[in-house]
């Protein structure tokens, strides 16, 4: 089952998400299909802290992919910010 949910990076105590799709049998930060976007929660000043590139997951969505439950709140704030 394909699913849509977020891969950890960035530095110690300073994470940064990328929103991947992925096999859900892979490892968090595994192997994935596609990037569609990014998180940052600890971003400041004139970083952009979402980043999602909408059509191409609602389109995963339209295939059959199951987004996480965090993807999912995520995804509905940038609906309503955009």
């Amino acid at each position: 089952m394909v699913t849509i949910r977020l891969a950890r990076g960035g530095a110690k105590k300073r994470p940064y998400y990328h929103i991947i799709v992925t096999d859900s049998r892979n490892k968090r930060d595994g192997r994935n299909i596609e990037r569609v976007g990014f998180f940052n929660p600890v971003a400041r000043g004139q970083e952009r802290p979402l980043h999602m590139n909408v059509e191409r997951i609602e389109e995963w969505i339209a295939h059959g992919a199951k987004p996480s439950e965090r993807v999912n709140d995520l995804l509905k704030e940038f609906k309503k910010s955009a």
